[in-house]
């Protein structure tokens, strides 16, 4: 009896060690999600971080994101040539060549205005992208599955 006592403690201790352990693991990644979060939450992806500025002679220029890109908050002074060209082109197939606004426009509309078919997977994607376009305010969402430029906002891209 004392054998199978002498056993299970034995047994006991491996596994809240193994448990100890886990917890360790579970506690980083725990960390790392809400590290990612916030720096997600934050405009331009992290601590006062600015646009990526390219220092020559004169004044300093924004230079335009890249393909997968983070979409940045909208704030004064923003030019739509911080996001992303497939952001770009949605957001100028909403303004209008010109700068004017084109009206409100679904996502099928939106696909066919940047070339685009208007194939579920295509209007998907389109719809995913001006849904962010609207919740970081560059664009304004007038009713569901509506989209619009908002005026002062998306010029000068």
């Amino acid at each position: 009896m004392e054998e199978h006592e002498r056993a299970a403690r034995l047994r006991v201790d491996a596994l809240q060690a193994e448990l100890r352990e886990a917890e360790a693991v579970w506690e980083r990644f725990v960390t790392a999600r809400e590290t990612v979060a916030e720096v997600l939450a934050e405009p331009c992806g992290g601590r006062g971080a600015s646009p990526v500025v390219v220092v020559g002679e004169g004044p300093a220029r924004v230079v335009g994101a890249v393909p997968g890109s983070v979409v940045p908050v909208w704030r004064g002074g923003l030019a739509a040539a911080a996001l992303a060209p497939d952001y770009q082109r949605l957001v100028d197939a909403l303004t209008g060549e010109n700068g004017s606004r084109a009206g409100a426009m679904d996502c099928r509309q939106l696909a066919v205005a940047v070339g685009l078919e208007p194939v579920p997977a295509k209007v998907e994607g389109v719809r995913s992208k001006v849904k962010r376009l609207a919740a970081r305010g560059w664009l304004a969402e007038e009713r569901p599955g509506m989209f619009s430029a908002v005026v002062g906002r998306c010029g000068g891209s």
